[in-house]
């Protein structure tokens, strides 16, 4: 059994979306554990049913709310839960994300098209939902999960890789909007994280002839974003591989860094047309 102490949580209730999987379910678990009331948002009910069921058992208040992203009618049911002020969210979990392999011009468009609905409206309009009553209430925090991705281009996975810096470069604007609010934003860079995330972009088999010490375990990572969330960091980059690579991506000229990025990405498999 862990021993680890659990600092107690500074929001009452999360809205977790892509609660389902990976660094959701992570964040899911820290926050019941942490005392934080959930909602929890995802695609697929049954399995949103069978976390809630996990957390409930142990004492966690959780609602769930099955919702597509990708889709306008999602997105409106999840920011109409958001304005609900008689169980007001204090903590918006902008997690759910989509990605894809290979060269961009050999891709099916709508799939390319649906990762910027996820990875950036979605994003842009529920925290704009979050935001009117956390604003109102002068308490609240918007957690935006980005990626170390978005810090230089990303060959092999060009839309991904562009909607991860907008969603820091966006979150890191909101930080300076929201000074003084009581309301704060942070972004998430998590670097690889053993989730089902590449088998669903279909990257197993590129991530699979990575060294094993590159990568770090979801609980790990959640534990980090949730911790720099309650502090107010504007930029939480777990791992210190994962911060060595987005200084030395900032350091070295632009040239430099897109030249390295093809380079790696020339191992990437062509996907099956």
């Amino acid at each position: 059994m862990s021993t680890r102490s659990v600092p107690p949580s500074p929001w009452r209730r999360a809205l977790v979306t892509g609660a389902s999987a990976g660094i959701g379910t992570a964040l899911a678990r820290e926050l019941a554990a942490r005392g934080t009331a959930l909602v929890l948002v995802a695609r697929r009910a049954d399995r949103l049913d069978t976390l809630a069921a996990e957390l409930r058992a142990g004492g966690a208040e959780v609602e769930t709310l099955a919702a597509d992203l990708a889709t306008v009618e999602g997105c409106d049911a999840v920011a109409a839960r958001l304005a609900v002020t008689t169980s007001p969210v204090d903590l918006l979990v902008n997690n759910a994300g989509l990605g894809s392999n290979g060269p961009f011009a050999s891709l099916p468009i709508g799939r390319e098209i649906e990762q910027v609905r996820v990875n950036v409206e979605a994003v842009v309009r529920l925290t704009r939902a979050a935001l009117d009553p956390m604003l109102a209430a002068r308490r609240g925090a918007v957690l935006t999960v980005s990626s170390v991705a978005g810090h230089q281009p990303g060959p092999g996975n060009a839309v991904y890789a562009a909607t991860k810096a907008f969603a820091t470069s966006f979150t890191e604007a909101l930080v300076e909007e929201l000074r003084g609010s009581g309301v704060t934003a942070t972004a998430l860079l998590p670097g690889l994280t053993r989730t089902e995330f590449h088998e669903a972009a279909d990257m197993t088999e590129r991530m699979e002839q990575l060294p094993g010490f590159v990568w770090m375990q979801a609980d790990a990572v959640a534990r980090a974003a949730l911790d720099g969330a309650a502090a107010g960091r504007a930029v939480v980059i777990p791992g210190a591989g994962n911060r060595a690579l987005v200084w030395v991506s900032g350091a070295l000229p632009r040239p430099v860094v897109r030249r390295v990025a093809g380079l790696a990405g020339r191992t990437i498999k062509r996907p099956a047309q």
